[in-house]
């Protein structure tokens, strides 16, 4: 049984599936998500009761998403702590996702708040905030925690 509020599914209508298939693919496989659904223009993924639509749908119109436009600005996700921010961060350029707000990572959102804003080749914007902000950062022989 589900509770009431609950997210059932988000759908994002992109222009290219292969592109998003490489982007959000990867990124929701990271967090946590498997694949639920695949049909010649679209995609999903689930976690728990929710799933994530990427569609090339034949009634799309215009060429990519606008974050600053009205509708939708991003997703945001949990993560669990400051280290996979950081790994997310780093490998997310090799699947199609690019930092923005570069000059205040990773704490554009705020003094409180450790967080990753990330934008696909598509203009799509993911936020990843960590459940623990405590940044970490290890080096061979010592571990530091700022």
């Amino acid at each position: 049984m589900t509770k009431m509020g609950t997210l059932h599914h988000v759908e994002l209508w992109v222009p290219s599936l292969e592109r998003a298939i490489g982007s959000w693919g990867w990124l929701l496989t990271e967090l946590g998500y498997t694949q639920y659904q695949d049909w010649p223009k679209g995609r999903s993924w689930r976690l728990g009761h929710t799933y994530i639509v990427v569609e090339q749908s034949p009634d799309l119109v215009g060429e990519g998403d606008e974050r600053r436009r009205p509708g939708l600005n991003h997703l945001a996700f949990h993560v669990p702590d400051a280290s996979t921010v950081d790994r997310l961060v780093a490998v997310g350029p090799q699947h199609g996702w690019s930092l923005l707000f570069a000059d205040r990572h990773p704490y554009a959102g705020g003094p409180d708040q450790y967080a990753a804003y990330l934008e696909d080749a598509d203009g799509f914007e993911a936020e990843l905030v960590a459940a623990d902000p405590t940044p970490v950062h290890q080096t061979a022989d010592t571990t530091t925690v700022y």
